[in-house]
């Protein structure tokens, strides 16, 4: 199937790792000019190399820390002057901080709001214009399986995440009528440095080996594994594609049947 993303620019926020790379990986092999970011520079390099082995657009990359409005605006502002136009915005951000709620102060809540939603928020205000004007737009904004089913632990990441499924929500209403779609995507055990570090996490305060951890949270996926972020990839480079033109408004799970509710 050709998806018709040949020469569509996409912005992929928090790209150069895990499920943000897996995106502009995806995105890039269908022939989209793809614009990767985040805070390391080095990072950036390596990822930009690697993508453009396989790649059939153009690769750029921009140093971006997403909880600094100056950097966001920058970033898009790059992405113009390079292709003229953002097509396609997967708005990506870092897990916030782990634990309950007894640990949380007034900082931690702050920088979860303004890491996980406040930051989605300002890529799409300084995107909307021209998608507005093009009458053309993907935006896909990355969540969590936690929008349906809170984790254990997650505190921040349970209240924030859900605000992302109903800022998308509304969002696909009020630009409808530009012909710009907005989806929510969630992923469950997705294999990235971030369920590392949860799970190590999670060793520490149950006193199981991570090993041990691993294959108990296995055992809740019915398809018996993690997932990889090249399948997570792949959903979201259909949803930003031409054959997905009747989709909007949407919250899709990608977590191995992991989540129970209907």
């Amino acid at each position: 199937m050709d998806l018709g993303l040949k020469d569509k620019v996409a912005f992929v926020s928090a790209s150069s790792k895990g499920l943000g790379k897996g995106c502009a990986l995806e995105l890039a092999k269908e022939g989209a000019h793809v614009i990767i970011s985040s805070r390391s520079e080095q990072d950036l390099i390596e990822t930009k190399r690697e993508i453009e082995e396989v790649a059939k657009g153009k690769v750029e990359y921009v140093v971006c820390d997403v909880t600094k409005h100056e950097d966001i605006r920058n970033a898009i502002s790059f992405a113009k002057e390079k292709f003229g136009k953002v097509d396609i915005l997967i708005n990506n951000a870092g897990g916030p901080t782990a634990g309950d709620f007894s640990k949380m102060t007034d900082d931690d809540w702050y920088a979860a709001f303004e890491l996980n939603l406040l930051s989605y928020i300002r890529f799409i205000r300084e995107v909307l214009p021209e998608m507005k004007d093009q009458q053309h737009g993907r935006i896909i904004n990355l969540a969590s399986s936690s929008v349906k089913q809170p984790i254990s632990g997650l505190i921040l990441s349970n209240t924030f995440r859900p605000g992302v499924v109903g800022l998308s929500k509304t969002l696909s209403e009020e630009l409808a009528p530009y012909n710009i779609l907005v989806n929510t995507v969630s992923p469950g055990s997705i294999a990235t440095d971030r369920l590392i570090s949860l799970n190590q996490i999670r060793s520490e305060k149950t006193g199981l080996s991570v090993e041990e951890i691993e294959k108990n949270t296995k055992k809740g996926i019915p398809l018996g594994r993690y997932g990889d972020v090249s399948e997570f990839g792949k959903v979201v480079a259909f949803l930003a594609s031409d054959a997905a033109s009747y989709m909007t408004g949407s919250s899709i799970l990608i977590d191995g049947g992991s989540v129970k509710s209907i």
